[in-house]
């Protein structure tokens, strides 16, 4: 039996790109899927694909907004009421909006930003934190980015959000460190997903040319690794990935053929 078979996986974004894609991967690991995000039909649609190629296992659909503390707060409770309990939490979703100056950027793209990709991650936390002490067991693995390493124009409110997300992972680790309790952070670069286009407002053109004369890590090259990191004995933890595609060194470093 592998260390993840029937375990309790709860994944945040997970109607597409990465989190989609670590559903699909903690699933042939026989772990039982709690799937949420905002959009309830998808992962509808994401239970029934992976019920069929794996019966045995339980998928729990939860339509829940991160980015609104409300609906946190209404929704876990009743979820945790059902499973009974989260050994994962893959605090999944994000977003950025556009590539503006600091000048330039709308105070409703920030309040999206940190809403989502900070806030977010951190109510969530405070929500299945709890029960994972009262049983002196769980593991929080967080989406971090390169850009929570390394800052770049255009990028100045994303980076901040993913700079949070690295303090707070950072920080959390440190706060439970006299627990069994494990704290992960994986940090891509560039992944091929529905981010980009989500980023430039819709406009496909403008997220293709992102990846452009080079082959991207795509959304599956993730969810491995967090299953990985999930995967590991009790006494591992890896608590920072950093992870690029080949003909990429850092941020802004890329390698395209021309």
């Amino acid at each position: 039996m592998g260390r993840l078979e029937g375990k309790n996986i709860l994944i945040t974004g997970a109607s597409a790109g990465i989190g989609e894609a670590c559903a699909r991967e903690f699933a042939k690991e026989g772990s039982n899927l709690i799937l949420a995000a905002r959009r309830l039909s998808k992962l509808d649609e994401l239970k029934a694909d992976i019920l069929k190629q794996h019966p045995n296992i339980t998928i729990y659909t939860v339509a829940l907004d991160v980015s609104d503390k409300e609906n946190i707060d209404k929704v876990v409770p009743g979820l945790l009421e059902k499973v009974k309990h989260v050994d994962v939490l893959v605090n999944n979703a994000g977003l950025v909006i556009g590539l503006d100056r600091l000048l330039d950027t709308s105070a409703e793209a920030i309040d999206a930003m940190f809403n989502t990709n900070v806030k977010g991650l951190v109510f969530l936390t405070q929500a299945v934190l709890p029960g994972m002490l009262a049983r002196q067991t769980g593991h929080i693995i967080n989406l971090g980015s390169v850009a929570g390493k390394q800052s770049y124009g255009g990028g100045s409110i994303y980076c901040a959000t993913k700079h949070a997300v690295d303090a707070i992972t950072r920080a959390l680790s440190i706060e439970l460190v006299d627990t069994p309790l494990r704290v992960s952070q994986i940090c891509p670069g560039m992944v091929k997903t529905e981010f980009s286009t989500i980023r430039f407002r819709g406009d496909q053109e403008k997220a293709d040319n992102v990846y452009k004369g080079l082959q991207p890590l795509v959304g599956q090259d993730i969810a491995e690794l967090i299953v990985f990191t999930a995967s590991r004995p009790p006494h591992v933890n890896i608590s920072d990935m950093l992870v690029f595609p080949t003909a990429q060194a850092d941020s802004k470093t890329i390698s395209r053929s021309t």
